[in-house]
């Protein structure tokens, strides 16, 4: 009933106040079809592990240190109009780009027997300045697209680490963030889990977080996100 009068009440507003989109700014979506249409999409051999582009699956690096999760999907490619849609979701404030870039990658997130969907969360400190975390609300958007239940306080970040991008490749990111997560087994034991993030990179931040649900004793873990640095 909530999520019926919630959309009800966006639909309302939405008549009053048309959204734009977030890209090139006209006005109907807050992702407009022709932009929708431009995002670079995440397809092509890749590592059916990592997802990184890849004619060899695993790639090299998941055969020499394979992480902690199953398998990790993206939607889109982190270029072009995917890599303006974080900006504008993640720095921006544009709250609203959670759900349509959920049902984006609803296409490629394997749910069918899902029992949770968790956000890789933020240090206290990160997310109390920036104001919320972008992985909790496509989690959540993604959770209401696909009727699975969303559970934010499944998994904790105990530690804050220094920023991956300094790091010249997955091995140090690795050890940056190894041990940064907790979580709670009352919540995950015997789930098979959906980890959320809206971009992956090495994995590094994934494995991490996987790590820590599956020492919870999650069931399995296997992850999706809006974009893949490749």
């Amino acid at each position: 009933m909530v999520t019926l009068l919630t959309r009800a009440s966006r639909l309302a507003l939405d008549l009053v106040f048309p959204p734009q989109c977030a890209i090139c700014r006209r006005q109907g979506a807050m992702l407009c079809a022709t932009c929708v249409a431009g995002l670079p999409v995440a397809d092509g051999d890749r590592c059916d592990r990592c997802w990184i582009a890849s004619r060899a699956s695993p790639c090299g690096d998941c055969r020499t240190s394979p992480l902690a999760f199953d398998s990790a999907r993206s939607a889109f490619v982190f270029d072009g109009n995917a890599r303006e849609a974080v900006h504008r979701f993640k720095y921006q404030g544009l709250h609203a780009l959670a759900e349509p870039m959920a049902a984006l990658m609803l296409a490629h997130a394997d749910l069918t027997d899902v029992d949770l969907i968790v956000p890789v969360p933020l240090h206290r400190r990160r997310e109390r300045a920036r104001g919320y975390n972008q992985a909790a609300l496509l989690a959540k958007s993604l959770a209401e697209h696909a009727g699975v239940r969303s559970d934010v306080g499944a998994a904790k970040r105990v530690r804050a680490t220094a920023p991956l991008a300094r790091a010249t490749g997955r091995a140090e990111r690795l050890e940056i963030v190894r041990g940064a997560f907790r979580a709670a087994p009352e919540r995950v034991e015997g789930r098979r889990v959906m980890l959320v993030d809206d971009v992956i990179t090495t994995g590094a931040t994934l494995d991490a977080c996987a790590s820590a649900l599956l020492a919870a004793r999650a069931r399995s873990v296997r992850c999706v996100t809006w974009a893949r640095t490749d």
